[in-house]
């Protein structure tokens, strides 16, 4: 029965979206229901990471949003005091990682359009605006949502619900889960500013620059038609006037021939996570899962990580391919990502933006490792369940990778030309063999759904060699040295483009049995 229901995603903003769309890539039934009835036009987050673009890029959704967003190769700190730079982080040094060695910045009213777009050609008539949650009861095979419609009461059966409702989560509120954290004292500010720093008053600032400031610091974001500005609100202080936006805007960049606001948004800051994420047939995603300090656009882009990693196990649940095992490994993977390691990088950066004495480190060495960190491609998932995980990265040249890592997303050449790794692994788990294709080593074959194995080789394999079908040509075997393996290894990738394992080549069986250990499926279900 499951097979048959939809997934039923409760939240239609930016994560509820994402999230839709991957379900819908890999095949997955799904419906979005949207308590409002109109987009939002709100002054929101306006920042998408590097990992965030690859997301959208696997899932079919990124072209739209490229083409209407800023691309930025630069993320500058700056000394308020001075004006002088303090540091300068460059995605360019991330080519040998990504497709994508940038940021972009879109302001989220513009963003949603394209990803609703998006969800409705793959999907269409999955979001269901103006749709209000009212309860829902988890049946143990399926859950019964009870929702007030446009015109009456709706009800829905679902085999899976997926709350990407935001932080004040009706689900949440529904299942009883609490929530553990602190609310901070500063709110933040946002105004949106039409104003020429580029000829009429040139200045050099990066389209991404931190100010910081023991006083009062400020977040500048060059977006596609204004720049915006970000400032800290003090406690009990009212919302700033037009005239006292600008006057805070003067202070920083100093006079301008002409300034227009067009628009601002005052918010709270949270930093709280819920207790646990699953209960049943009911998950937890985004802000209603975890509140994150919106620093280093870590609050949002911090949701597309859970976006990226629970429509997969559900997609192979829905083929028959896993067992319900294979849900556990969300809460387990992405938790401490929010509790741990996003949270904790936002409050270093607050920190030192407010030039704070006792502010954990927010930035390591080198500056391949702060790119890495900063674009979100350092994060190392606990695959394993050991507690091995991580986010930041730091050096100034590319290291070797480890299982839970995401893996570089380089070009090979399959026997129809050049193709990407993330690419090979987008619908299936692929086990990369390093090994010398002349030898015609012994891979399992041929390929199937779920699991997919290839030879990767400086040498080509030849016609008559039998792998041609099944063999990736690596010149100068960049891939390999990328990843920091040695010849005669396995690399299992996941659908979401992390590394399950590395494993000694020449035991196939073994690659199956870790398979198998991961999505759960008993001896009797195909590879």
């Amino acid at each position: 029965m499951v097979r048959e229901l939809p997934v039923a995603v409760i939240g239609g903003g930016p994560i509820g979206l994402v999230t839709a769309i991957g379900l819908a890539h890999y095949g997955v039934p799904v419906v979005v229901y949207e308590e409002d009835d109109r987009l939002s036009l709100d002054t929101k987050a306006g920042t998408i990471l590097t990992r965030t673009l690859e997301v959208l890029h696997r899932y079919g959704a990124l072209d739209d949003v490229l083409r209407a967003a800023v691309r930025v190769d630069e993320i500058g700190e700056l000394d308020r005091a001075t004006n002088t730079s303090t540091l300068s982080v460059r995605t360019g040094d991330l080519t040998e990682d990504t497709r994508y060695p940038f940021v972009i910045n879109i302001p989220q009213h513009e963003l949603e359009p394209l990803l609703r777009e998006a969800l409705e050609r793959k999907a269409p008539g999955a979001l269901r605006m103006g749709h209000r949650l009212r309860t829902f009861t988890d049946h143990g095979d399926r859950v019964e949502l009870v929702l007030d419609g446009p015109t009456g009461e709706v009800i829905q059966e679902a085999g899976y619900v997926l709350a990407c409702d935001g932080g004040h989560s009706t689900v949440r509120r529904l299942l009883g889960i609490t929530v553990e954290g602190k609310t901070l004292e500063d709110r933040y500010s946002l105004v949106d500013l039409k104003v020429d720093l580029d000829l009429a008053n040139p200045r050099d600032y990066p389209y991404l620059a931190y100010f910081g400031d023991p006083q009062e610091w400020m977040v500048l974001v060059r977006q596609p038609h204004c720049w915006r500005f970000l400032f800290p609100l003090g406690p009990g202080r009212p919302e700033p006037t037009r005239e006292e936006f600008a006057e805070k805007v003067a202070r920083f960049i100093g006079e301008t021939d002409s300034m227009e606001i067009l628009g601002t948004n005052i918010y709270s800051v949270h930093h709280r996570v819920a207790e646990t994420w699953n209960v049943g047939r009911v998950f937890l995603m985004g802000d209603a899962a975890h509140l994150i300090t919106p620093m280093w656009a870590l609050g949002l882009n911090t949701g597309i990580l859970d976006a990226s990693n629970l429509p997969w196990r559900l997609a192979w649940l829905f083929r028959g391919w896993a067992d319900e095992s294979v849900l556990a490994g969300y809460e387990q993977e992405q938790a401490p990502v929010a509790i741990k390691g996003s949270g904790a990088l936002a409050e270093a950066a607050r920190a030192n933006m407010g030039r704070r004495a006792d502010g954990a480190p927010a930035m390591g060495e080198g500056n391949w490792g702060n790119a890495f960190t900063r674009a979100l491609l350092g994060v190392k998932l606990d695959v394993d369940g050991d507690g091995e995980w991580s986010m930041v990265k730091s050096g100034d040249v590319p290291l070797p990778v480890t299982a839970g890592d995401r893996a570089p997303d380089l070009p090979v050449f399959g026997p129809d030309g050049q193709t990407y790794v993330h690419d090979l692994c987008a619908n299936s788990f692929v086990a990369l063999h390093f090994t010398d294709a002349r030898r015609q080593p012994n891979i399992p074959g041929p390929t199937r759904p779920g699991l997919r194995h290839y030879v990767v080789s400086r040498w080509d394999a030849p016609h008559d060699s039998g792998l041609r079908d099944r063999a990736l040509f690596d010149p100068s075997e960049r891939l390999r040295r990328r990843l920091g393996v040695g010849e005669d290894v396995v690399v299992l990738l996941r659908p979401d483009a992390h590394i399950a394992a590395i494993l000694p080549a020449g035991d196939p069986d073994a690659v199956v049995e870790k398979y198998r250990s991961i999505v759960g499926a008993a001896a009797s279900v195909p590879v």
